[in-house]
């Protein structure tokens, strides 16, 4: 088995890499895998060259693709270049991937909704973006094809890179209120619950669209009180306001409602991550502990 993950040393591609390898130290008859992390510093996917060249090197049997640019409101003042890594990096992604014969599995975001929903968006909704970064990311599961495994997921935290988790708990020790909004509505979801579940979906060469998140739904209101009382500080800190009243304002526009119905693996019968109490409540350990 060979796997070639892009984006490798972010917060995501990090944890592929490590399920991946956890894995393969389990092997003991057969072949030994060959996983190929490749971190933006040594792979812009942006350069179809640079791609095939890789790609064409490594002759994956599966390509994971979780690079993006995921910085939601600079994406916003520079729509060419969100355009540039999401989309057409993609394309030249998904290409490299059939000149060998690889399987693609492509990361996708609850951004490709509208969040006007009253109910958990499922994978035969129709998206509607109303950000470059949501319209840049649905343009990439346009390149990725039809034959691909795509994944959405939702408001990720993780042992690595910046996330909501890791900034609630530099909060904390803070003195005075913390106030978060509490009229954006998710499902906070664990990188490493989400990588295994990725790894599971590609190594079978899943074809189609699965939203994958931890189970259950809250706000980031909800989120950081959640926080604060699994490290052991006062949740009671936590005051609500609305997204309207954040300053200074932001630049892209959030959807109110992003919960995701992971209805194709639920409908399928096939087993759900966890709760995002548990997962949360183990990722706080893990951060607290260092």
């Amino acid at each position: 088995m060979r796997v070639l993950v892009t984006g490798a040393a972010g917060q995501l591609g990090s944890e592929l890499v490590a399920d991946l390898a956890r894995r393969a130290t389990g092997v003991v008859h057969g072949p030994p895998w060959l996983i190929v992390g490749l971190p933006r510093a040594e792979l812009d996917v942006s350069f179809r060259d640079s791609v095939f060249t890789a790609v064409a090197g490594a002759e994956p049997d599966v390509i994971i693709h979780p690079a993006a640019w995921t910085n939601v409101d600079e994406c916003e003042g520079d729509a060419d270049r969100a355009f540039r890594v999401n989309a057409l990096g993609t394309r030249n992604v998904a290409g490299a991937a059939r000149l060998v014969g690889a399987h693609l599995c492509y990361i996708s975001t609850d951004y490709v909704f509208d969040g006007r929903s009253s109910r958990p968006y499922n994978e035969w909704d129709e998206p509607n973006p109303t950000s470059v970064y949501g319209r840049s990311k649905l343009a990439g599961e346009r390149e990725a094809g039809h034959e691909a495994t795509i994944v959405r997921t939702a408001w990720v935290c993780g042992r690595n890179g910046a996330n909501m988790a890791k900034t609630v708990l530099g909060l904390a020790s803070r003195v005075g209120t913390l106030s978060f909004v509490n009229d954006q509505h998710g499902s906070p979801t664990l990188a490493s619950d989400l990588a295994t579940k990725i790894v599971d979906l590609a190594l079978a060469r899943r074809s189609g669209i699965f939203h994958v998140t931890n189970q259950g739904s809250t706000t980031w209101y909800g989120f950081a009180r959640e926080v604060l009382r699994l490290s052991g500080h006062d949740p009671e800190r936590v005051r609500p306001i609305l997204t309207k009243d954040l300053y200074p304002p932001r630049a892209a526009l959030r959807p109110k409602w992003s919960v995701l119905d992971n209805a194709a693996l639920r409908l399928g019968r096939e087993e759900l991550l966890p709760p995002w109490q548990d997962a949360l409540a183990r990722l706080v350990a893990e951060l607290i502990d260092g």
